[in-house]
């Protein structure tokens, strides 16, 4: 019998990713998805699956303010891009967690953990209201700081600019540029520390000296040696190239 799961995510690419991923595994069946978080208290609460599969940073409410609300709790298997509440989520035996972008192997030793715990009985509810709390604030507390906007220095001034704005970043002649609306600003970071810097769920480093933004690729096309060319949608239709040895990340990472 399969399992049902509902999935949890506010990033659309990221969500349909991990249903292909589980219609692929043949013993999941997918009762629903959301990209909101308030209509998974609703879906939930109305109908618990076996299995839900939930984002932990999503905005309004966390996945584990989701869960606190929930007069009943599914098994849950965390999705997160965050190593550090992974690791605190995974170090309890009601649920397990996916690092993402998510791989098919891991995938498969979470579904086995699900079917351990349906055979085995979960903790009481007391034990994961505790849980709750405990991740709650550590989440309010750790929570990662990323740019919302970048500094370009013109002699004495500086401009700043917003990153929804900004299509990729690259690196030339020891410089690196931030691309935006047709121009292009010499920013004082590194790609490297950009990479670092910038959301995760929004920037992707796909080569050496690039970053691009998730938001800004029109397409893609697989090239002759396992590299891509991505297509930006600006006014110029800008083609970029992804490294060999980036391109298996990127694809997860844009959801293809």
């Amino acid at each position: 019998m399969k399992l049902r799961a509902y999935l949890v995510d506010d990033e659309p690419l990221a969500l349909a990713r991990l249903c292909r991923l589980l219609e692929r595994s043949e013993c999941v069946e997918v009762v629903g998805s959301t990209t909101a978080p308030e209509e998974a208290v609703a879906a939930l609460t109305a109908d618990p699956p076996d299995v839900c599969f939930l984002d932990i940073q999503m905005p309004r409410l966390s996945g584990f303010d989701v869960l606190a609300k929930l007069p009943r709790q599914p098994i849950v298997i965390f999705t997160t891009a965050y190593d550090q509440y992974a690791l605190k989520a995974f170090s309890v035996n009601s649920v397990d967690y996916l690092l993402k972008p998510v791989d098919s192997e891991s995938l498969k030793r979470a579904l086995k953990k699900v079917e351990a715990l349906r055979n085995s009985g979960q903790p009481s509810q007391a034990d994961l209201q505790a849980l709750l709390k405990q991740l709650t604030d550590s989440l309010r507390e750790a929570k990662p700081e990323y740019l919302e906007r970048i500094a370009s220095r013109l002699g004495d001034r500086l401009w700043f600019l917003n990153l929804d704005r900004v299509t990729h970043f690259y690196a030339e002649d020891k410089l690196t540029y931030a691309a935006s609306e047709g121009k292009v600003y010499c920013v004082d970071h590194s790609i490297a520390d950009l990479e670092k810097r910038l959301d995760p769920r929004k920037f992707v480093r796909i080569h050496r000296g690039t970053v691009v933004s998730l938001a800004w690729i029109k397409e893609i096309t697989s090239l002759p040696g396992g590299s891509l060319n991505i297509r930006l949608k600006d006014a110029k239709n800008t083609d970029l190239a992804v490294a060999r040895d980036r391109a298996r990340e990127f694809k997860a990472r844009a959801g293809c």
